[in-house]
């Protein structure tokens, strides 16, 4: 018996509702159940469907998030019931005083409130009607909005449609629309990189891309949305549960998101916890709040306490302490990180702000203080967001003293007096002196001591540590001179672990070219990176004289990682650790030209992904590597064969999407047996 073909409107159907399921399991469930991939590609099976069926297409289609022209203006929308703001308390006495009054006009000593963090973005409503978004508006002034249907259809955690059958007939949810930290990131990352304006925080970003008149916009800026009260209720199924909290599950048993961070508490006592708690988690939230509010749970008492003029009196905002404050720019000082990096610090006249007295601020970069227009002397606006590191937000140029003084970026490093690189398109600018510098000393010889550089068994983290505060070494050439008496004067070091130690050391001396291009921590310049120059130019003399033009010939060297190793090789202390190294009796094998017939993955691209229990990671990109081929770390069109160990992730689905041939660990040991 033949199978039934189905029809172009049983597939739309079924796409949709797929669609609308991953949106549901993502947004409201806070549970994908497919890779983004899997959605990417039923999106666009829908999309070539509508087009050749454009009948098909629907206002509450998925495809039909992002409209067509832009708008000239948005038009104004009545509220269908006013959109009040809320009283709020600033400490546990007036929250405590809150309650009271409530107790006393609504006649019952119930204390069960409804608490839930206050999000700082735009409030919105949203009306369904028959379980489908007509309209959407900002809240205005509580009585009037705009009407922002069409990029509020953008935003993918807001459904198009409900869920389920027994919802209202028509029903108005009021939620916030909010720009997640991770969204607000990357936007103000593109606007630097593009020399645009940045926003000054997550609020003026989401409520700048709700507002924008081409919906094209607002769908680019990764906004998203909790509901967190409803307003018009009516119709068919129009009785709602009698708790507040409770009317919330309902909305999200239709599709409809609400904060996870939702509560109910019985008491003040309980009430003033739930503050404290998210308090100290707000630094780790994904989106910004600036308090907590508190609501009366039981609707029949919230009917019961009414309302005064623009606030109801059954809830309140119990406030954080404020985030931003002004005060004066003392001066600039520039600290090195263990990467290199130089940061301008900010000394700022001590300021109360987020709960703890400020006196210093990142200023980020050289960008960042040419962006923001900062002088010494500026009257400045500082914010801190929980936990995150004050930073300067804007200078108030109108308060600008006649001795302000301009801001000068150092142009050598101010720890060891290398050069600074910056390399264009880069923000950041860093000291060239990695071997050598005191500010990335650690760092550069734990890097150097590790498995996969020069693997010195025995030479941890915490014993780079001992041995730099201790003074006895300062470059990774000073750990060939270490001597049995020097290691024995550190804590918990024995005569069986100290030789045993330097035995380690003396064995590593014996490496190969490769690694020890690798073991240098020059900038991006990886394993794999490493291996490529080792085979190109043979020695390190060949490696260190090579000019940018000719370094960009190696395999996998572009013209910024050529720029990062030709500057490493120009100064002088870098040049003296490799000299020192190499005196200290550090050296490797003749690296010899080796015939077609020694390389037969010649011109072939591998990429390794998962855990390897036999082999492991590291062997197999040697291996592989010494057959010739490339071993990348990402997967593209160009990719020969991908070896997917345990746990491959989406590497191995991108393999698989692209049909590239795949290898697990024991195909890949067989495939090996042949060479």
């Amino acid at each position: 018996m033949s199978q039934v073909t189905p029809s172009p409107q049983q597939i739309a159907k079924t796409l949709t509702q797929q669609l609308n399921d991953y949106n549901y399991q993502y947004y409201v469930l806070d549970a994908p159940t497919v890779p983004d991939a899997h959605y990417d590609r039923l999106m666009r099976d829908l999309q070539a469907l509508e087009k050749q069926h454009p009948e098909l297409k629907s206002a509450q289609s998925p495809t039909q998030r992002v409209g067509g022209e832009a708008l000239k203006s948005f038009a104004q929308i009545t509220h269908l019931m006013p959109m009040l703001s809320l009283d709020n308390a600033f400490d546990d006495d007036e929250m405590k005083d809150f309650v009271r009054k409530l107790q006393e006009r609504t006649g019952t000593d119930d204390s069960t409130f409804c608490c839930e963090p206050k999000l700082d973005g735009l409030a919105v409503s949203l009306l369904y009607e028959d379980g489908q978004l007509i309209r959407a508006a900002t809240r205005g002034d509580g009585l009037v909005g705009e009407d922002i249907t069409v990029n509020v259809k953008t935003i993918a955690a807001i459904p198009l449609t409900l869920r389920g059958e027994k919802f209202p007939a028509r029903i108005e949810i009021r939620g916030e629309v909010f720009m997640p930290f991770a969204a607000f990131d990357a936007i103000n990352a593109k606007a630097v990189a593009n020399n645009e304006k940045s926003f000054a925080n997550p609020r003026n970003a989401a409520a700048g891309s709700l507002r924008q008149l081409d919906s094209k916009i607002t769908a680019s800026r990764g906004l998203s949305f909790y509901a967190y009260s409803t307003g018009v209720v009516e119709g068919e199924n129009s009785t709602l549960a009698p708790s507040h909290y409770e009317q919330l599950q309902q909305l999200k048993g239709w599709g409809v998101p609400v904060c996870p961070e939702i509560k109910q508490v019985e008491n003040i006592t309980q009430m003033i916890a739930y503050y404290q708690d998210i308090l100290e988690r707000r630094g780790e939230l994904p989106y910004e709040i600036d308090g907590v509010v508190n609501k009366l749970d039981d609707i029949a008492g919230q009917q019961k306490a009414g309302f005064v003029a623009k606030a109801p009196r059954w809830a309140i905002a119990y406030k954080f302490p404020a985030q931003e404050e002004m005060t004066t720019l003392l001066d600039v000082e520039y600290q090195v990180g263990r990467t290199g990096a130089i940061t301008p610090v900010a000394r700022l006249e001590p300021v109360f702000v987020g709960g703890v007295t400020v006196s210093n601020a990142t200023l980020h970069n050289q960008d960042e203080i040419e962006r923001l227009g900062v002088m010494i002397g500026d009257k400045v606006i500082i914010r801190r967001a929980g936990d995150v590191i004050p930073q300067i937000v804007s200078a108030v140029i109108a308060q600008r003293p006649e001795d302000a003084k301009a801001i000068s970026f150092p142009l050598t490093c101010p720890v060891c007096d290398s050069g600074v690189e910056r390399l264009e398109g880069e923000a950041v600018a860093r000291c060239a002196g990695g071997l050598f510098c005191a500010a990335q000393r650690k760092e550069a010889i734990k890097h150097f001591a590790s498995r996969k550089a020069m693997d010195i068994d025995g030479l941890g983290d915490k014993l780079v540590e001992q041995l730099v505060d201790e003074k006895l070494i300062q470059t990774p050439a000073d750990i060939f001179s270490l001597s049995q008496a020097q290691l024995l004067t550190l804590e918990r070091m024995g005569e069986k672990k100290a030789n045993k130690l330097l035995a380690s050391i003396e064995t590593s001396k014996h490496t190969s070219l490769a690694k020890f291009v690798f073991s240098l921590g020059i900038r991006e310049a990886g394993e794999a990176t490493a291996a490529n120059l080792a085979s190109y130019f043979k020695t390190i003399d060949n490696i260190a004289q090579a000019s940018i033009e000719r370094l960009q010939k190696v395999d996998d060297v572009g013209e910024i990682v050529a720029k990062h190793l030709y500057y490493f090789f120009r100064q002088e202390h870098n040049q003296a650790v490799v000299t020192q190294l190499i005196e200290a009796g550090v050296h490797w094998d003749e690296i010899k030209e080796k015939s077609d017939a020694q390389l037969p993955l010649k011109g072939q691209t591998w990429v390794i992904t998962g855990t390897l229990s036999t082999m492991g990671r590291s062997e197999a990109k040697e291996i592989i590597a010494a057959l010739g081929a490339k071993v990348a770390g990402s997967v593209s069109a160009k990719t020969t064969m991908l070896v997917a160990g345990e746990k491959a992730g989406s590497k191995l689905a991108k393999a698989q999407d692209l049909g590239i041939d795949t290898l697990d660990e024991q195909g890949l040991i067989d495939f090996l047996k042949q060479f």
